[in-house]
């Protein structure tokens, strides 16, 4: 069997493997991916000369030794190697989550948390795709009691797919929102593909656990008899409540092994389910309160995602790695509600709307001239469309245009929110705040 070669010569290599052929790792084994841009095969003569053992290709002229094994396809191969290595792996747990805001927090919550009891792998950043969730498995070793695998998606089926080659014990969504609108067909399309995980894990009888708080996904999971939950009620296995202090969320939750507070270094309300459910995942598996606790105190937001920083002029809430017409919304609304003094909002095209994409901006604008926000900075053709639906705005079509803006007009004694899609790159307009 080609998986089973695959396979034997990657353990040869020590485990050794890349499929970018300038991060060759000598002694290793280099995947010719294809992508729209680039063909991995033309690299594969490279590759070797650099050191790799071998190089797995798919297009038999560029077979230039007996370094290089030939597969149907490469991407396929890459996947299959990653569900032969997770079989092997009896005594780890594994523990899928998706969802379409909340994912990359929730999962280094989680991951903080067992941590403090067991040996953890979990996703790298946000890798999170058809090629970063096997890359993933291939990194779990057989010591490790927990792998806490993250999936996106912006189509329908890629969950399904997924879910196939990892293979859960365990499944979350955090929640299903409007984001990748234009790739999943709309709302309704967005239920339907983030539900495949319930669809894989109900199928196989593994366990879930569910914010049953949320209606879509309560409804989702039916009358399943494997569900682990959590919310706001006490019939649920973990139910919590949240204060706010110093800004960030202090999390209360209770089982019926007993009950702790954790004060979290996290911005918005709406993280409240994401620390709950790593409240509620510790204690399922048996972590003490203190565990718990001490986890998730411990986790330090650093990837722009719900982040607080202090500068000498004000309090940034830095949020900009993603941004769809859901996450925008609960921003907005953390930044009008929660916080006193003078406000200002940074924000950025949302992208991957498709038909929908007027419609969704258009609801932000007016939900911004409907809140108390004293001042609101808009980056982007979308918004820039709809500019004069907003008095209290400026409206810049690139976020360099919004940084110099910054530069000469920074907010002072302000809480600021900066939130956009990845593409509307509003790092730039952080980075003159972040300086000061």
């Amino acid at each position: 069997m080609l998986i089973e070669k695959i396979y034997s010569s990657w353990n040869e290599c020590e485990r050794k493997l890349t499929t970018d052929s300038r991060k060759i790792i000598p002694g290793g084994i280099f995947f010719a991916l294809r992508g729209e841009q680039f063909n991995g095969n033309e690299f594969a003569k490279e590759a070797l000369d650099k050191g790799a053992a071998y190089a797995i290709i798919d297009d038999e002229k560029f077979a230039v030794s007996k370094k290089t094994i030939l597969v149907p396809d490469t991407l396929t191969a890459l996947q299959e190697l990653a569900t032969y290595h997770r079989l092997t792996l009896k005594n780890t747990r594994f523990i899928a989550l998706t969802g379409s805001n909340g994912k990359t927090t929730t999962k280094e919550l989680i991951r903080s948390v067992l941590s403090m009891k067991f040996k953890v792998c979990a996703t790298r950043g946000n890798l999170n795709n058809h090629i970063g969730v096997p890359l993933t498995l291939l990194n779990v070793f057989g010591n490790d009691a927990f792998a806490v695998i993250e999936m996106g998606a912006n189509h329908q089926l890629e969950i399904a797919e997924l879910c196939k080659i990892v293979l859960p014990d365990f499944g979350i969504v955090t929640n299903i929102g409007k984001a990748h609108l234009e790739g999943f067909g709309g709302f309704e399309g967005v239920i339907k593909g983030k539900g495949e995980m319930y669809d894989f894990l109900k199928e196989h009888h593994r366990s879930i656990f569910l914010h049953a708080d949320n209606s879509i996904l309560l409804n989702r999971c039916g009358n399943y008899d494997k569900l682990i939950t959590y919310g706001t009620s006490e019939k649920y296995f973990c139910c919590g409540s949240y204060t706010l202090k110093d800004d960030c969320i202090r999390l209360t939750w209770k089982t019926q092994s007993g009950s702790g507070i954790a004060q979290s270094n996290l911005s918005g309300e709406y993280n409240f389910e994401n620390l709950l459910a790593a409240a509620c995942i510790g204690s399922y598996f048996n972590l003490t309160e203190t565990e718990i606790k001490i986890g998730i105190e411990s986790y330090q937001p650093d990837n722009q995602r719900s982040q607080i920083l202090r500068t000498r002029n004000s309090v940034l809430i830095l949020d900009y790695y993603n941004a769809n017409p859901t996450s925008m919304t609960a921003a907005i609304k953390n930044l009008a509600d929660n916080f006193s003094g003078k406000r200002v909002a940074v924000l950025g095209d949302m992208l991957e709307l498709g038909n929908h994409s007027e419609e969704e901006h258009r609801n932000i604008i007016q939900l911004l001239s409907q809140s108390s926000i004293d001042d609101v900075i808009l980056v982007g053709n979308h918004f820039m469309k709809l500019k004069s639906l907003l008095s209290k705005g400026h409206f810049f079509s690139t976020s360099e245009s919004a940084a110099e803006y910054l530069k000469k007009h920074k907010p002072v004694n302000s809480t600021v929110l900066i939130k956009g899609s990845r593409g509307s790159r509003m790092e730039i307009a952080a980075e003159v705040l972040v300086a000061g």
